[in-house]
């Protein structure tokens, strides 16, 4: 798979926009959602709120266009990784309305934090991007942090998630 585009992103919510017969709504996380925010990063894929192993009509035709285009789509169960922050379903961002398709930006707390607790380069390379263009603010994020401690237990949060934090706060000055 080669890394997409804007446009590559774009056709593919006009085919499965197209393709629908009934409305549906698709959360974007991940590279590509960050490409339609602005950001000039890469991505191999187009992750989307799903369930990876049960996957309905809507999710086989999101993986049948994504097949014609050559593109990589995978479904997401963020809310097996994270405790969605309060308020996740308020801070989604509409991209727009593809035929029977409302598309969004899941909400960007969410992904900041999901990207916190993996802790790569590019994870925090991610946030950084996300607080420069004013999608999250650092102070909001690391209370969503400390408020989601209560209920780590039901979640294998990464141990070291407080550094990663540390190196973020490195990268912003």
């Amino acid at each position: 798979m080669n890394n997409m585009s804007r446009q590559n992103i774009q056709e593919f919510l006009e085919r499965l926009g197209g393709r629908c017969s009934k409305g549906a709504n698709l959360y974007l996380l991940g590279g590509s959602a960050l490409i339609l925010l602005g950001s000039s990063r890469d991505t191999l894929d187009i992750d989307y709120v799903g369930d990876d192993i049960q996957k309905d009509d809507f999710q086989i035709a999101i993986e049948e266009i994504a097949g014609e285009l050559a593109l990589e789509a995978e479904a997401v169960p963020i809310d097996r990784f994270i405790p969605l922050p309060e308020g996740s379903e308020q801070r989604k961002i509409h991209i727009g309305q593809f035929g029977n398709v409302n598309a969004y930006i899941f909400d960007p707390y969410a992904i900041a934090f999901s990207k916190l607790d993996r802790g790569m380069d590019v994870d925090l390379e991610d946030i950084v991007f996300l607080i420069r263009r004013n999608h999250i603010n650092l102070q909001e994020l690391e209370n969503i942090l400390q408020n989601a401690l209560s209920k780590a237990g039901k979640f294998d949060l990464h141990p070291d998630i407080f550094a990663h934090l540390q190196e973020l706060k490195s990268r912003l000055k």
